[in-house]
């Protein structure tokens, strides 16, 4: 009667149950996995603090690498924006007919300010041409003597900054050819040619001088790497006899490739950002006497987030490839 009359428990179904479990196991993974990160993470920069003087030697050393190719980069960015200041090299001269009065030359100036690749247009009338060759040229009384002015109206075409290609210019340049006003027009190609050349020519050897340092970069974390596992030699074979993988056993090491980097970027950082300081007086001061308000342009902040991330990334690459080779190699007696 008592059996008769306690209550039947109430059971779940297990397609009630399993998904709780299956919750509460993935947020346990989860949380276990964070822990182990968090762990490595900061045993990784107690160990880098430690050993001062040897972590702060190849800290070094991998800035001024960094440092060297972060330099280059500012520096060619820098030349590209004197590139593009130079307009005047790019300037069309259209030469008109003889024939030609002002007034069509001016219509041919409203024509050629509605084209999307020409950002300014200027006349330079018979009159002005004239009085201007008088003044510089030393023959102002022998041309008195002449009856009629024998220069042409002139029409100076400046190029849009983003016409820059030499294919660019020559189409524009036989686009202007084809106006019934122009005789013929002038532009220095050469000159526009040989500067490209340069630029293409100075781009290509940054790439590949950041890609050689990059790799020195790599080499140089997976080193430290390596020496900091000859040290643990004895750890990590305790560790291997009770069972941890070769994945537990190198996070560590990777967070410590992970310090390297990141420190080693935020150095070089500061270096490339001292020495534009440094030289970013004298270079104002030159563009004066140029005439030309140039400023040096700095890393913006995407680009210093580049270069901090970049190198932490290359530090866990040189301690990951290091760290997977030996942790291999390296197995209990």
């Amino acid at each position: 009667m008592m059996q008769a009359g306690r209550k039947k428990k109430k059971t779940l179904p297990p397609s009630r149950i399993r998904p709780k479990q299956t919750k509460r196991r993935s947020e346990g993974v989860i949380f276990t996995a964070v822990q182990l990160h968090w762990h490595a993470l900061r045993s990784s920069l107690v160990r880098l603090w430690q050993t001062p003087f040897n972590s702060a030697m190849a800290i070094v050393v991998m800035a001024i690498a960094l440092a060297l190719a972060g330099s280059f980069y500012i520096l060619m960015s820098n030349a590209q924006k004197i590139v593009d200041s130079l307009q005047t090299g790019k300037q069309v001269s259209l030469f008109l007919h003889a024939q030609v009065t002002e007034k069509q030359a001016r219509q041919l100036m409203v024509r050629l300010q509605n084209n999307e690749q020409v950002v300014a247009v200027n006349l330079i009338t018979k009159q002005q041409a004239l009085a201007e060759f008088q003044k510089y040229s030393g023959f102002g009384v022998a041309l008195e003597a002449l009856e009629t002015n024998p220069l042409p109206h002139v029409v100076q075409v400046l190029p849009h900054r983003a016409v820059k290609e030499a294919y660019q210019l020559t189409q524009l340049l036989a686009q202007l050819k084809r106006e019934q006003e122009v005789d013929f027009a002038q532009m220095d190609m050469d000159w526009v040619a040989r500067l490209q050349a340069i630029m293409q020519m100075s781009s290509r050897v940054l790439v590949l001088l950041g890609i050689l340092l990059a790799l020195a970069v790599v080499f140089i974390t997976g080193n430290t790497i390596r020496l900091e596992l000859q040290t643990r030699r004895e750890e990590v074979v305790v560790q291997k006899l009770v069972g941890a993988t070769n994945r537990f056993i190198s996070l560590p090491f990777l967070y410590s490739g992970f310090w390297f980097g990141l420190l080693a970027g935020a150095l070089a950082w500061s270096i490339v950002v001292l020495m534009l300081f440094l030289i970013s007086t004298p270079v104002e001061q030159l563009s004066v006497l140029y005439q030309s308000h140039f400023q040096l342009r700095f890393l913006s902040f995407t680009e210093s987030i580049i270069l901090f991330f970049g190198a932490a990334a290359l530090g866990v690459v040189g301690a990951q490839a290091v760290a997977y080779y030996q942790l291999r190699q390296l197995k209990p007696v």
